[in-house]
């Protein structure tokens, strides 16, 4: 068959091909005629479907070094748009699958069975428990290594049976060391068994830790991606050798990359530092500003930590907008203020050219009277000038009550400035001091929840979210005043800041209600948390006109799910602290 190059020609091939052969002239039966013409695969011509492979990798789990590796594969090759190495990825780990399965996992549980019946010298039953209980926490998900520490342990059992008193290391007998226990125990223990998993674990990080972390530094990010290619392929002494001298160079570049960092880390701070020390001694009549730099001056002068800052932009973000809106209404009392002063003097203006006139009418009236020859002209003149007296008299009258007025508004003015500073310099205050307790509100929480569950998402670690209540506090509020209630709240949110992680967070939800966000923290190990924060405000008493009182709580405690918002977390919580109230108070249950 004669090669066609242009595309019109390959058609017009196809269609006489589809006539001479009697082929229905079908759409399936076209595109076959057609690629036999070209000599193209279907497969080859169609477009690669890059999205719908990297959706579906996204969704692959990533429990096991076999399963990292693989989602690591298909990515990779997603990336090139290569069948052949998507083709040999899924096989590949197919096979790895299909050879676990194949373990004879009903062989090894009847000797395990068989052992955990039988007595041996030296092992009891709890330390075999505790063996147990050793080898599947270390062991994770990895089946095949399952299979051999399990094999291993079970071994050992079967050795110590015969011998005398067996000491045991995490719980796990060692093994004999016998020549038949030797022949018959193969080279691969439980060290063995880890070297792949190491090997893994060891590429995955160059790959997704170490590489990440010095994108700035491409040769060096090069080089982690080379090390963990020759840690996977690393089978032999030799080659694992060359890989321990290859890692040691590259870690060594790392502690002067390291050094670097931390030195343009203090240049830095110590740069921000001084503009910030400098933007104080500017703005010192300022009071504005005063809050905003001391949190500033506080971040600096600490370690920084993602969650410092966020709470830091939180809080300046707030009181920029509270300022905002308080600066507007102080330009506006100030220029009312002005336009009233400016009144004020155009009455005093007013008043003395009224005064002006009436001096130079009285000066015309003397030289009438001067020039007067009898009673009767004296009369003409009395009355002008009684006339422009009264005529003064009442311009001064309205001019003095205008004037109070005036005075009386100016008054009023100066105290409403007077009050606007005071909110604003209240509100410079909410940078370092939130409110009443010094907690997050409402919507510092929402921002907070929402920043820790994108990164409890990014990172797959848990977040637990608890929701607390001050028992009796009704009765408290009733019985000693609103003023304790208030105390007591500002206690019990201290004694939390003081007894939690730097890393939680804790927010006033309502009332005498606080929410606690507890990061890379697990539903039970959140509860014990909670547990001995409430341990913790039981040592520390509330005092009331120098009277003990003891401030208890209850808590529902409960761990994020995929997918849940905010209200739906709290609101499970919630239900959870009411379960804790229900059956005795001071109690902390999960949901």
């Amino acid at each position: 068959m004669p090669s066609f190059s242009n595309p019109s020609e390959i058609a017009r091939e196809a269609f006489r091909l589809l006539a001479t052969r009697r082929i229905a002239p079908t759409p399936e039966n076209y595109q076959t005629i057609y690629h036999e013409v070209a000599g193209t695969h279907p497969a080859e011509a169609s477009a690669f479907p890059s999205d719908l492979l990297k959706s579906l990798q996204q969704e692959l789990p990533r429990e096991s070094p076999a399963q990292l590796r693989l989602s690591r594969e298909l990515e990779q090759a997603a990336k090139g748009e290569s069948w052949a190495n998507y083709r040999t990825a899924l096989v590949r780990f197919i096979q790895e699958q299909s050879a676990v399965e194949a373990l004879p996992w009903g062989e090894l549980i009847n000797s395990l069975l068989r052992e955990w019946d039988a007595s041996h010298a030296g092992i009891t039953p709890g330390k075999k428990r505790e063996g147990l209980e050793h080898l599947f926490a270390s062991a994770g998900n990895n089946a095949e290594a399952l299979y051999g520490r399990l094999q291993n342990l079970v071994r050992s059992w079967a050795q110590a049976g015969h011998g005398d008193d067996v000491q045991l290391v995490d719980g796990v007998p060692p093994a004999a060391t016998e020549p038949a226990a030797r022949a018959s125990a193969p080279a691969s223990s439980r060290a063995a068994d880890l070297v792949p998993q190491m090997r893994d674990l060891l590429a995955f990080a160059l790959e997704n830790a170490v590489a990440a972390q010095i994108v700035e530094a491409p040769e060096l990010a090069a080089q982690a991606t080379a090390l963990a290619a020759q840690a996977r392929k690393a089978h032999s002494v030799q080659a694992i050798d060359d890989l321990l001298t290859d890692l040691k160079r590259f870690a060594f570049r790392l502690e002067l990359l390291a050094d670097d960092r931390s030195e343009l880390r203090k240049g830095l701070l110590h740069l921000l530092q001084l503009v910030i020390e400098n933007i104080g001694e500017l703005v010192i009549d300022d009071q504005w500003l005063h809050g905003q730099i001391a949190i500033l001056r506080d971040i600096v002068a600490r370690p920084l930590s993602l969650r410092t800052i966020d709470d830091a932009e939180r809080r300046i973000r707030e009181v920029v907008f509270k300022q905002s809106q308080l600066k507007h209404s102080l330009v506006e009392a100030k220029e009312a203020l002005k336009t009233m002063l400016v009144g004020f003097v155009d009455h005093l203006a007013e008043f003395a050219d009224s005064t002006s006139d009436y001096h130079d009418k009285i000066e015309v009236c003397a030289q009438k009277i001067s020039a007067a020859n009898d009673i009767d002209d004296l009369a003409d003149v009395i009355q002008e000038v009684m006339r422009e007296t009264r005529i003064v008299q009442i311009n001064a009258q309205r001019s003095r009550d205008e004037l109070q007025a005036a005075r009386h508004r100016v008054q009023e003015t100066e105290r409403r400035i007077g009050e606007l500073q005071q909110e604003l310099d209240k509100a410079s205050t909410l940078v370092r001091h939130d409110q009443l307790t010094g907690a997050l509100n409402r919507r510092g929480l929402e921002e907070a929840f929402e920043k820790e569950a994108g990164r409890a998402a990014r990172r797959r670690m848990p977040l637990c979210v608890a929701l607390l209540d001050i028992d009796n506090f009704k009765k408290l509020n009733d019985s000693l005043g609103h003023d304790a209630g208030d105390a007591a709240l500002i206690h019990l949110a201290a004694v939390i800041r003081e007894s939690m992680r730097p890393q939680d967070t804790v927010a006033r939800f309502g009332g005498e209600e606080f929410v606690i966000l507890l990061p890379d923290t697990a539903a039970d190990e959140a509860r014990q948390a909670l547990v001995r924060l409430q341990r913790e405000l039981t040592k520390r008493f509330f005092l009331h006109n120098n009277e003990k009182l003891l401030i208890t709580f209850s808590a529902g405690v409960t761990e994020l799910r995929a997918g849940e918002d905010q209200a739906t977390v709290v609101k499970r919580a919630d239900e959870a602290m009411y379960e804790a109230k229900r059956t005795g108070k001071n109690r902390v249950v999960p949901a």
